[in-house]
Formats: C-alpha cells, sequence, structure tokens
C-alpha cells in the first residue's frame, strides 16, 4: 500500500519528496522517469526528453573540454525532476517552496551519486550549459529563438531516442562518468 505522502517509484520504492533519504534514492528509477518526462512541458512539436536533455548537458560539457565531474555533474543537475516534477520558470518564481524541495533533493542526488564537492565554477558551467541547450532545443524542437544571439553549443540536436534507449545510455554514460573519477 503506498502512503498518501510518498509517490511509488517505477522500482518501487515509497518516496516522500517532502522528507527524501539517500535511501530512498535510486538511479534507475531516475533515468526512466526523465527518459519518459517532456521537456518543456511538452510544448515541443515532437517529443523531447528530460532524460535526453540531461545527455546532451554532458555531451556537451565533454565537447566543451570540461572534466568527468562537470560532466557527472551535467548529467545529474535535472534528477530530482524525477521525483517531483517540474515547474516552468515563470510560475517557479511564484513559488519558493518548491525550489526549496528541489534544491534539497538535488544536493542529496548529488551527495548520492556524485559524492565530491561541487565547486561553484562547476555549477556555473553547467548553468551555462543548461541555458544554452535550452535556447538551442527551444530554436530546434519549438521554431522560437529565446535570445538576441545564440549561445554556443558543440554537439548536434536531433530527435529523442525511444525511451528505453534513453534510460539505457543514461545508466551507462554515468557508470562511465563515475568510473572515470
Amino acid at each position: 500500500m503506498v502512503e498518501k505522502s510518498c509517490i511509488s517509484t517505477f522500482y518501487g520504492h515509497n518516496f516522500d519528496p517532502t522528507q527524501p533519504t539517500a535511501e530512498d534514492i535510486c538511479l534507475e528509477d531516475i533515468a526512466h522517469a526523465l527518459s519518459m518526462l517532456s521537456r518543456a512541458n511538452g510544448h515541443f512539436r515532437e517529443f523531447y526528453s528530460v532524460g535526453r536533455h540531461s545527455l546532451n548537458c554532458a555531451y556537451e560539457a565533454k565537447a566543451r573540454g570540461l572534466s568527468a565531474k562537470v560532466q557527472l555533474i551535467a548529467l545529474l543537475h535535472d534528477s530530482a525532476e524525477c521525483y517531483i516534477g517540474d515547474l516552468t520558470r515563470p510560475l517557479r518564481r511564484h513559488i519558493p517552496e518548491f525550489t526549496d524541495y528541489e534544491r534539497a533533493l538535488q544536493k542529496l542526488i548529488f551527495e548520492k551519486y556524485a559524492a565530491f564537492e561541487i565547486t561553484e565554477e562547476a555549477r556555473r558551467a553547467v548553468r551555462e550549459i543548461d541555458d544554452s541547450l535550452l535556447y538551442h532545443e527551444f530554436l530546434t524542437f519549438h521554431g522560437a529563438k529565446l535570445l538576441e544571439s545564440p549561445p554556443p553549443l558543440h554537439i548536434k540536436l536531433g530527435s529523442d531516442k525511444p525511451y528505453a534507449e534513453t534510460e539505457a545510455e543514461f545508466l551507462e554514460v554515468y557508470r562511465r562518468l563515475h568510473e572515470a573519477l
């Protein structure tokens, strides 16, 4: 029986998003859910998953010559979404409690699966990559230019793959980066 204060994850964990513990977090749940979640609240012309976005952030970090640590942070940067979903940027500003829950959960995920200190320089690099991907994803999958000048992008965006392939690729990239540390 699932408690009303918990969500039941794909791999059978009962997860309380208001009181997460490291033991409740599962990398396979993260990979599965992110491969099924639609980027941009589903407002692209085709399905493009948060999992594919996360992979592309890691690939962009690699293409920019950044360390395996930064690539791993880029891969995991949206992992909290698998447990609590996402809010669009305009709405997020009006619900600061959501951001508090998201930050606490993301910190726990980084502690469990990155297990190293994340520097402000690394955070800044991942934010730049995330914003660059946001621009290019909207241009590619929506036709909208979010800025006057395009930010740099060193990888080629393409259509998403079937969710099971994205899920498996996410786990493989995580394992490869984790072993490189």
